[in-house]
């Protein structure tokens, strides 16, 4: 990333004077308004701090912040950004003032996909995002809602499990981030869609996986189009370009299922027109009546926010936790008893963990918790725009890997079921080593900076019968 931006800055170096007078209006304009922002690192003429952020812009970030404190300032390009790093000045921001900071910059790389006007996660706080907001948490978040399908969880954490208990009679390695993300996704495509996207031998994981990553990979780096509006058009960097692919499969997937639905409910009696009874046919709804505001189009990136979220985060987070477990064998073994406790011994005539076991695992909870405070599923956050100028107080304010206030991620509920359950059954199912020539000490936890923090390179262990 920073020898691409070198090389742009070089571009830019040479149509300087095109900007020269502009600039000059800009940092006059600044000057007499720097008072009132945080202090920050000085940066390089025209683009700013951009180099400062590197490739890993999270940790670029908290280096800054040990030493212009937790409220600093940057100019990335022709956008001033305040970043806060504690949790005083998180809970000004997305509490206090959560209102004056409900909206929220849509990146270029997201302005990409079709109806990005639909969105739940980067639209406007406003009615719209409000209605949206109301309809998946009464709809699809709620703990009713969530209750009545604890039979789908159950049944794919049990897929994932017969599918390891292969691996594990061949002594093969399991790639456990393709596998956690293929059991989420099938989740939430069954939540929504009332439908299976990942076969029962999980082939098609990594397609799904490269789809996704691609999105949450461009719409976290740093994109010159999003600092410098006027180069936009050009796509320097290719980032739309590259993006584009996953939004048309993805929209054709949609596009496919959401076309037998309709077919359906057209040739269906009213009493079996919703038998489904999903996600689907709650939108669906809505967009029969004319004054709801939804469409065929703008459902499409609703539900495009809720798969990458839902699916996503949770096989993220269940890959880093098993990272950190077979990193640490006593913490694993300590889980490991605790599960025999509740639940009895393992092995295949074992009884299935359900999400009414969890409530009786406070260790295993408190392992998801660290690993979501070690490996943060969003470590930025999505970023915010203030609506207008406030004045930031401290306030206790701690622990917000899905954010917090008004914007906070709806999924939360279902995420946190999701990962405790589909992490306690493979714990409590296989015991699990690393493949040889791999120590505790050598496996590699590096990071792979996106909209989300994915392990950069996948976990494999092996599987061992109890």
């Amino acid at each position: 990333m920073e020898k691409e931006l070198l090389h742009i800055f070089v571009l830019f170096m040479s149509i300087f004077f095109f900007f020269f007078f502009f600039m000059g209006s800009i940092v006059l304009r600044s000057r007499r308004r720097s008072l009132r922002r945080p202090p920050g690192p000085i940066g390089l003429p025209i683009i700013g701090n951009l180099l400062q952020l590197g490739s890993r812009p999270h940790e670029s970030l908290s280096e800054m912040a040990k030493v212009y404190g937790p409220l600093m300032s940057l100019r990335l390009g022709f956008v001033t950004t305040v970043v806060a790093s504690s949790p005083e000045m998180a809970h000004d921001i997305l509490y206090t003032h959560d209102q004056t900071f409900a909206s929220r910059p849509v990146p270029d790389s997201v302005a990409t996909q079709p109806n990005v006007e639909g969105s739940l996660a980067w639209v406007p706080g406003d009615h719209k995002w409000r209605s949206r907001r109301r309809i998946c948490s009464t709809q699809m978040f709620n703990a009713q809602r969530l209750d009545s399908l604890q039979h789908i969880r159950h049944r794919k954490v049990q897929q994932l499990i017969n599918h390891v208990r292969k691996h594990c009679e061949a002594a093969t390695p399991v790639d456990i981030g393709s596998l956690t993300f293929a059991t989420a996704l099938n989740l939430i495509f069954n939540t929504i869609f009332s439908v299976d996207i990942i076969d029962p031998e999980f082939e098609t994981a990594q397609e799904f996986k490269e789809l996704v990553w691609r999105i949450m990979e461009d719409a976290g780096k740093p994109n010159l189009s999003d600092y410098f509006p006027a180069l936009k058009r050009f796509d320097l960097q290719g980032v739309r370009r590259h993006v584009r692919v996953s939004y048309t499969r993805i929209h054709e997937i949609f596009d496919e299922i959401i076309r037998k639905r309709l077919e359906y409910r057209s040739s269906s009696s009213p009493s079996n027109k919703k038998m489904h009874g999903d996600f689907l046919d709650v939108l669906l709804d809505q967009y029969d009546e004319e004054s709801s505001g939804f469409t065929l189009e703008t459902i499409k990136p609703l539900i495009l926010d809720l798969i990458i979220a839902g699916s996503d985060t949770s096989g993220s987070t269940t890959e880093w936790a098993m990272a950190e477990l077979l990193r640490n064998q006593d913490v694993m073994e300590k889980a490991k008893k605790e599960l025999e406790q509740v639940l009895g011994s393992g092995g295949d005539d074992h009884q299935e963990v359900k999400e009414s076991d969890i409530e009786r695992l406070p260790y295993l909870q408190a392992i998801v918790k660290e690993t979501l405070r070690l490996h943060p599923p969003v470590p930025l956050l999505l970023p915010y725009v203030a609506a207008n100028d406030v004045q930031l107080r401290n306030k206790d304010f701690e622990y917000i890997p899905f954010g917090a206030g008004r914007r906070i991620c709806p999924g939360l509920p279902l995420a946190n079921r999701m990962v405790n359950l589909m992490l306690a059954s493979l714990l409590h199912s296989f015991n699990w080593k690393l493949p040889n020539g791999v120590t505790p000490d050598t496996l590699h936890m590096s990071e792979q900076f996106g909209i989300t923090l994915k392990k950069a390179i996948p976990l494999s262990a092996i599987p061992i019968s109890k």
